[in-house]
């Protein structure tokens, strides 16, 4: 749904304050946090002037850098050029400056070893917005075009107010997953206590303490005990005892 707001909506008669709020509206509609991504980063193509490929890049405890979401294969090359050679606009936008704007890769002298890659896979410019920082977690909004100077100081400006929205709703559709999550972790550990209830005559309370018994004897999460039991009948730590 994303993908439809274009560049129309910012330029000539166009208000960005109406087509960011449009962005917001449509964003809350995705149903999942993947869905809400890939809203994100077709979206930032269609509003962000000079965009023509956009990805996000995140970093899970200061360690696993990936790509979240991409608008195609040419981001997710780019993207590993930076993470094998930890460098580049991103790199910099994560961990440093909050935004990176880099005029001509063929010139560019601030990466020595992911400059050249990315000229040879076809990259003129590049634009990089921090998204967020959560405990050990980054986040970062990369544009990207295949001609030099694409970008300039009023893609600066619609990217930073774009980036703000995306933010927020990627907070809201994480945590609403958790939420899911959540719910179907304790729906399944209920299954499991129904089940050990019923075939040992326990309470509750018994049950529990015997699925966290057999997780921590086997240092299996609670939750995969309980899946297990629930689809197999079994206990974890029985079935590796046979």
């Amino acid at each position: 749904m994303c993908d439809r707001i274009g560049m129309e909506h910012v330029n000539g008669d166009g208000d960005l304050a109406s087509t960011l709020s449009e962005l917001a509206r449509s964003l809350e509609d995705e149903d999942t946090a993947e869905n809400t991504l890939r809203g994100i980063v077709h979206a930032a193509v269609g509003t962000i002037p000079g965009a023509e490929h956009a990805g996000i890049l995140t970093v899970q405890r200061r360690r696993e850098v990936r790509t979240s979401a991409a608008t195609d294969e040419f981001v997710i090359r780019v993207d590993d050029a930076q993470r094998e050679t930890a460098q580049g606009p991103c790199v910099d936008a994560l961990f440093e400056d909050r935004t990176v704007r880099v005029p001509n890769l063929a010139t560019e002298e601030r990466w020595p070893e992911f400059a050249p890659r990315a000229v040879a896979l076809g990259t003129g410019s590049m634009l990089s917005i921090q998204l967020y920082v959560a405990d050990d977690s980054l986040g970062a909004l990369n544009l990207y075009s295949r001609q030099a100077h694409a970008f300039d100081e009023g893609s600066e400006f619609v990217g930073q107010l774009f980036g703000a929205h995306a933010a927020v709703a990627m907070s809201a559709a994480q945590k609403q997953d958790q939420l899911a999550q959540g719910m179907a972790t304790r729906d399944l550990i209920g299954q499991a206590k129904g089940i050990l209830m019923e075939r040992h005559r326990l309470t509750g309370d018994q049950a529990f303490a015997l699925l966290v018994g057999a997780s921590q004897r086997t240092n299996i999460k609670l939750r995969d005990v309980a899946e297990r039991l629930v689809h197999s009948g079994e206990l974890v730590d029985r079935q590796r005892r046979s």
